[in-house]
């Protein structure tokens, strides 16, 4: 087999799999929506606000993720790259969702906060200089 022959067999098993996971990706997607409004139900029939609140807001968060990825996949399979943005993007979205997760559930002291926020702030940052400099922008 020509070495032409096996970038071809290699491109068409790389996209089977992404088609595999973004399909697996979205699955989950709607699972997780589908969840996501059975909860609001629980938010009504448990004894607290608090505690119907906390798994809906988990839920809600963990969907941004979940998009971000979805998305991150699908701009590959599109354009056969990821942009750099688009990775810190993903990454901001967990950050943040662990952050928030975190300050729900009170298990941060002050200085904790802090570090997170710094480090949101730098990947923000970053994505930023990302989009600033990005190969196609012009000048």
């Amino acid at each position: 087999m020509s070495q032409k022959g096996l970038i071809r067999l290699f491109r068409l098993g790389l996209q089977a799999v992404f088609n595999l996971v973004i399909l697996a990706l979205l699955i989950g997607l709607f699972v997780g929506v589908g969840r996501t409004f059975l909860e609001l139900g629980l938010t009504l029939t448990e004894p607290t606000v608090r505690l119907g609140l906390k798994d809906l807001i988990t839920n809600a968060l963990s969907l941004v993720v979940v998009l971000e990825l979805v998305r991150a996949f699908v701009e590959y399979f599109e354009f056969e790259r990821v942009r750099l943005e688009v990775l810190l993007e993903v990454g901001v979205a967990l950050a943040l969702r662990e952050l928030l997760l975190a300050l729900f559930a009170e298990r941060l002291s002050g200085l904790e906060v802090l570090f997170w926020s710094l480090g949101v702030l730098a990947l923000v940052l970053g994505r930023s200089l990302a989009v600033w400099f990005s190969p196609g922008r012009k000048a």
